[in-house]
Formats: C-alpha cells, sequence, structure tokens
C-alpha cells in the first residue's frame, strides 16, 4: 500500500469530507484515512497494482473537489 495527500481547495467541511470518503472508497484498492477541513487535505492509501492517483483526482473532481496540482 502507498500512502497520498492530497489537497483540495474546494473543502470547506466534515460534508466534503465524507463525499470525498463515500466516491474514492468506492474504486478497488482505496482506503480513506483522513480528512482535515481546515487544511483541505485527505489522506488515502491505496494500491498501486490496483488504482492511479490520477483515478482518485478524477473521482474527486466529479464529486466537486477538483485536487490542487
Amino acid at each position: 500500500m502507498s500512502r497520498v495527500t492530497l489537497e483540495a481547495p474546494d473543502i470547506s467541511c466534515d460534508h466534503c469530507i465524507a463525499s470525498i470518503r463515500k466516491a474514492v472508497t468506492k474504486l478497488p484498492g482505496v482506503e480513506f484515512l483522513q480528512g482535515n477541513p481546515s487544511s483541505k487535505q485527505v489522506t488515502l492509501e491505496y494500491d498501486p497494482c490496483a488504482v492511479q492517483v490520477e483515478a482518485i483526482e478524477r473521482v474527486m473532481e466529479e464529486e466537486g473537489y477538483p485536487v490542487k496540482k
């Protein structure tokens, strides 16, 4: 498993974190670890053999939370 922290400037509350958690954990090999609305970050563990970071970013964007690059 690999770990990644992604910053999404549109995260503003715990509801945002819950929406992201629900969406990204539908991807194979993704485990949600934590989210922080004040830092606008989420930390995930993922299996790089099952999913790429770009796919996680795409799902977050589809939920309305584009990742800052």
